[in-house]
């Protein structure tokens, strides 16, 4: 698979040979959401609360007589019926979310959105994404320069210049391959992976 080596002006410079087994497979959409989901599923925290109705502030007395009033009859005002009852079926802090993804859907997976991304022109290669300094005006302007606004970068290194000036761009975002997630990779515009990642990425998921 054949991909855009792109310059410092984010001109396609020449081409590079990528491996097919990442980059030039076929596009499964419904093996590509599953692991979207099960990405967002996994990071989502059990927080949320609600009380049943032990739990509710409430009075044990009988709101009204039982025979004689012409209304349905209640015992406590913390039935889930009355307006301020408790829940019948709870949301609990310790509910877990998680969704089990096998290696290899996930490999997969993965692969297959890389696959896509290089057949829309979403993806690219670079030699390399360096900067002297820690200064994200430095960087921001190099990726004016190659005209990219929304842009995930995967770099085989992401040393602390590289780290302490992307962090600050709202539509950037730096990783190294084992921190790549299916969700920045369809969600950022522009894709670039420096040459050093595509050996790494090849040892992932091919």
């Amino acid at each position: 698979m054949e991909l855009e080596l792109l310059n410092e002006q984010g001109q396609a410079a020449s081409k590079y040979d990528a491996p097919e087994t990442v980059f030039g497979r076929d596009y499964n959409e419904d093996l590509v959401h599953q692991i979207v989901v099960a990405f967002q599923a996994n990071a989502r925290q059990g927080t949320r609360a609600q009380k049943d109705r032990e739990q509710v502030k409430h009075s044990t007395k009988k709101p009204f007589k039982q025979k004689g009033t012409g209304r349905a009859r209640a015992g406590m005002t913390s039935s889930p019926l009355w307006r301020g009852g408790g829940r019948v079926f709870p949301n609990m802090p310790d509910e877990n979310f998680s969704q089990k993804i096998n290696k290899k859907m996930y490999r997969a997976g993965m692969a297959s959105i890389f696959s896509q991304l290089a057949r829309e022109g979403r993806l690219a290669v670079v030699d390399s994404i360096k900067v002297d300094s820690p200064k994200t005006k430095a960087l921001a302007a190099k990726f004016k320069a190659m005209n990219l606004e929304s842009v995930l970068v995967i770099a085989e290194e992401v040393d602390e210049n590289l780290y302490l000036a992307s962090r600050n761009l709202v539509n950037v975002l730096v990783v190294e391959p084992r921190y790549a997630d299916p969700v920045s990779l369809v969600h950022y515009k522009k894709v670039l992976v420096t040459k050093g990642a595509v050996d790494k990425l090849k040892e992932m998921f091919a």
